[in-house]
């Protein structure tokens, strides 16, 4: 197993000490001195580990007024940063803009798999295999929007493990057009087990990859899966155009 990170051992800690405490939404944590010493840590461990734990949106450190439990709606769903608000609608309402979206997953999504693989913690597998079994389950019931957050979700858990404050910090920025183009392409794709069962196996690679500790099949997993979904859509895209130029041919009969 790989060496885990002082920072991670202490995130581990105090996700111990919320459980074992049922520290609840706007409870605040112990002051920072004495909580470095019950842990038995210094206090720069501390503060990364509370950094480290406030990126994933478990904790809301308030400057002079102590560290938080975030609220549950704050760590469900993180809301897309200010600057790309204005383009949410374009991906919302013309689908050509869901192959950037795909682009852009691409080059992150790799490289969070890849780190994953090499810095998860048990805690972090854990919610990656429970991330995974809630996107099985939420198929076929006729909910699109629950699959897509499912889905969204589950890619989120990895980008988590992957302890990497700038990615993940990026990833939650980008959830909303994450939750919205994985929206689209279930719409899509998932209607049928020609592609639902491929795709499921997709994902199932990316987990084992984390699972396993092993960062070229991770990443690997990674963009096979998003490669899949790209031409998979381009194909869908360009048999639709073709019926559609078809139907408005002059019947024969006419």
């Amino acid at each position: 197993m790989k060496n885990e990170r002082l920072s991670d051992k202490v995130a581990a800690q105090l996700r111990g000490l919320i459980r074992e405490q049922n520290l609840q939404p706007g409870d605040r944590l112990p002051a920072e001195r004495p909580l470095a010493v019950q842990l038995g840590v210094s206090r720069t461990a501390l503060r990364e580990a509370i950094a480290q734990l406030a990126s994933q949106g478990l904790l809301s450190a308030r400057v002079g007024g102590g560290t938080y439990v975030s609220e549950p709606a704050a760590r469900a769903r993180q809301t897309i940063d200010e600057p790309l608000m204005p383009y949410l609608p374009l991906f919302q309402g013309d689908p050509e803009y869901r192959f950037d979206v795909l682009e852009i997953r691409h080059a992150l999504e790799g490289a969070t798999a890849w780190h994953a693989a090499l810095r998860a913690t048990d805690e972090d597998r854990a919610r990656i295999r429970e991330a995974f079994d809630t996107m099985m389950a939420a198929h076929g019931k006729d909910d699109p929007a629950g699959e897509a957050q499912a889905d969204a979700a589950f890619h989120l858990a990895i980008a988590e493990a992957s302890h990497n404050l700038v990615l993940l910090q990026v990833m939650r920025g980008l959830f909303e057009l994450l939750q919205t183009n994985i929206s689209q392409s279930r719409e899509k794709l998932y209607t049928s087990a020609r592609t639902f069962e491929p795709l499921s196996a997709q994902h199932r690679e990316m987990m084992d990859g984390v699972l396993s500790g092993d960062a070229e099949r991770a990443r690997a997993a990674a963009h096979a899966h998003l490669e899949f979904v790209h031409t998979s859509l381009r194909t869908l895209d360009d048999n639709e155009a073709r019926r559609a130029r078809a139907s408005r041919l002059p019947s024969s009969h006419g």
